[in-house]
Parts: C-alpha cells; structure tokens; sequence
C-alpha cells in the first residue's frame, strides 16, 4: 500500500498534527489499522501517535482519501482523543489489559 501526504496542519495547542493523506492499493479498501501502520511508518511515528478518523474509499476505485491526526505522544493521544477513536485504533488495549489481570 503507497500512502501520500496530501496536506499537514500543526495543532500545538494539542500537541498533534492534522494529516489528510491517499493511499492506493489493490486490492479492498484497507483496514483501519493497517493504514494506520503503514502512515505511522511514513511519519517515523510508533502507531499509538496516529489516529486514524476517516477513509473514504469511492465505488471501483483504488484510491482512499483519509484524515488522520499524529500525537507527538501516545499519552497525548490518550488525554485528547474520544473514547470510540481509541477503540476503533486499538490505542490503549495494552493498558487495558494489563489492569484486568
């Protein structure tokens, strides 16, 4: 999967910056988590920093328009993003876990 970087808008004030960004695959639309990788790999960013909210795919293409917002920390993350954002980027399982045991 090639991941472009279409624009990038710094947000200091919550230590994050705001990415809109087009991937081209082969195959299906992606999965959330497997752009999320592959953008964080592209940033030089560990995958907990990258939030990925929107892919929007159009019927028959091989195109995927996406908006994603890349903390400078995944605690930054954590203290910013909703609770439903976490979940679906699998941000914060590990802690998670940990607490249950």
């Amino acid at each position: 999967m090639d991941v472009d970087i279409i624009s990038e808008e710094e947000n200091p004030m919550l230590h994050r910056t705001d990415i809109r960004f087009e991937t081209t695959h082969e195959e299906a639309t992606p999965s959330r988590l497997s752009v999320r990788d592959s953008l964080a790999a592209k940033l030089d960013k560990d995958s907990e920093e990258v939030v990925v909210h929107e892919l929007d795919t159009k019927f028959g293409m091989r195109k995927t328009i996406g908006y994603a917002k890349v903390y400078d920390s995944a605690a930054d993350a954590l203290d910013v993003e909703q609770e439903h954002m976490l979940e679906r980027n699998k941000i914060g399982d590990e802690e998670a876990d940990a607490e249950e045991a």
